[in-house]
């Protein structure tokens, strides 16, 4: 049994297919998807819907997909006077600002599914968690979207807002926890701004291990494997 962390798929279907085959996924290996599942690629829902339909396979709440969640909620309500007033400035410019950032394409995918898969696929989305923790060979790991806001040392991590572990970016320079028995784990930030080659490779440093190699721009979409400490990689979306 093998547990692997993956990040930031962001629709890349194919390239996640292609990446379970190479590591020979199973259903005894456990698989952990640290957000953003959702938007910019090209099949955003039939990642979603390979998730749901593995109980070995655990999504992590990323921004991408909790603001697709915020606004398909909306968009699938009736239409009533209380639905219309829900409709706020506020909330169309987050619809607005989803759009720009990919989110057309979950869109368009979601509106082909028939309504009771689309009731399935926000339920799925409203059940994911923000952040897990693996224990393993005396290694805490902590797997997160984002980052931890406001970090504090004494701040257990139920006490962290949504937004400070979908938005927030570490600094990855920073030993949060010292000691070298806690790994913080992230996606969001696409490792070529992380690294000093600025190649799409995971980075492992001062307590970080980023895993958002930019595959949906064209870097690699990658595996880390907990046990082996080994990451496998295939090529990102060709742009």
């Amino acid at each position: 049994m093998s547990t692997y962390l993956i990040s930031d798929i962001h629709g890349c279907y194919d390239q996640y297919q292609e990446l379970l085959r190479k590591i020979d996924f199973s259903k005894d290996d456990e698989l952990f998807v640290l957000g953003d599942a959702l938007d910019r690629g090209p099949e955003p829902i039939k990642v979603m819907l390979d998730l749901m339909d593995r109980e070995n396979a655990t999504l992590i709440m990323g921004n991408h997909d909790a603001t697709a969640l915020m606004v398909l909620r909306q968009l699938t309500k009736e239409i009533t006077d209380d639905s219309i007033a829900e409709i706020t400035p506020e909330v169309l410019n987050v619809c607005s600002a989803w759009f720009q950032d990919g989110g057309f394409s979950t869109m368009k995918k979601f509106q082909e599914q028939e309504p009771p898969v689309q009731t399935d696929l926000l339920s799925f989305l409203e059940d994911a968690p923000f952040f897990e923790t693996i224990e393993y060979n005396r290694m805490l790991y902590i797997l997160v979207h984002g980052g931890l806001g406001n970090f504090d040392p004494s701040k257990e991590l139920e006490e962290y807002q949504p937004e400070e572990l979908l938005w927030d970016r570490p600094d990855y320079n920073r030993d949060y926890f010292p000691g070298g028995r806690i790994v913080l784990v992230t996606g969001h930030t696409p490792t070529p701004y992380i690294r000093e080659d600025r190649r799409p490779l995971v980075y492992e440093g001062h307590g970080h291990l980023a895993i958002d190699c930019g595959c949906v721009f064209g870097g690699r979409l990658a595996a880390y494997c907990i046990e082996t400490g080994e990451t496998t990689y295939v090529n990102g979306l060709n742009r």
